[in-house]
């Protein structure tokens, strides 16, 4: 008999730029393009049901017995602010590590989101913006974990993690944000980056912050001159499905 699908239920905390609303339709539709190519790439495919949620306007969240995952988005707001929404996903975040059976995806605010709930400090870089493809230095448990020695990927942030939560597996660095990932066996894994940004993407989002003064003219150069680098959101996508399926 088949397996039953990964129920996976994307909390959306922000909603895409223009161009790629209307290519994807939602924060959602992002990450379901993402995990279906993920998906395909291993054997068997694992069969996936994938719901979303508002957690900003509507504050909506799924059911727990509905589900099998969360996983967290990105977002231009704040982890570490206290507007009421970012303090009741907090507060479910925390639900969720209370119990044993549904694993957390954090991906950059839902990476600091679960940080926060987890009791580290999260702020803003003094060293500033990290955009663009960016490689990261992988941890021994990084490598195993994505199955690589190199790993590049998306960023777009400059709030950054402080530092890990006691226990926690650490996956990688760079010079600007040394926690870029964290991990526990069956409980949850997190990346700064967006393994869901395309080329395409994140050219809008640059244009975009460039425009409207948030990305000065050598910022704005600096992520561009390095946008159409090759980057590993797939390799990070199929981490992230190994890890639903792990035992």
């Amino acid at each position: 008999m088949p397996s039953p699908p990964l129920r996976i239920a994307i909390l959306e905390c922000d909603h895409p730029p223009a161009n790629a609303r209307v290519k994807f339709g939602h924060y959602g539709g992002v990450f379901t393009s993402l995990l279906n190519s993920a998906a395909a790439t291993l054997t068997p495919p694992p069969a996936l049901q994938i719901s979303r949620y508002d957690v900003v306007t509507a504050q909506e969240y799924p059911p727990l017995d509905a589900i099998d995952a969360i996983l967290i988005t990105g977002s231009r707001f704040t982890a570490f602010e206290s507007d009421p929404w970012i303090l009741k996903l907090v507060d479910f975040v925390k639900s969720i590590l209370a119990q044993d059976r549904i694993r957390i995806i954090g991906v950059c605010f839902g990476h600091q989101i679960l940080a926060r709930a987890l009791g580290a400090p999260v702020h803003r870089s003094p060293i500033g913006w990290e955009i663009s493809v960016v490689p990261l230095t992988l941890t021994p448990v990084g490598k195993k974990l994505f199955g690589v020695d190199k790993l590049a990927i998306h960023q777009m942030h400059r709030d950054v993690v402080g530092e890990y939560p006691e226990g926690v597996e650490k996956l990688a660095y760079t010079d600007t944000c040394p926690v870029q990932g964290m991990y526990v066996k069956n409980r949850f894994i997190t990346v700064q980056g967006h393994p869901e940004f395309t080329e395409e993407i994140v050219r809008e989002l640059l244009a975009v912050r460039h425009e409207s003064g948030i990305f000065d003219g050598a910022t704005f150069g600096e992520g561009m001159g390095r946008v159409a680098d090759g980057q590993d959101g797939v390799v990070v996508a199929r981490a992230f499905l190994k890890f639903l399926l792990e035992d």
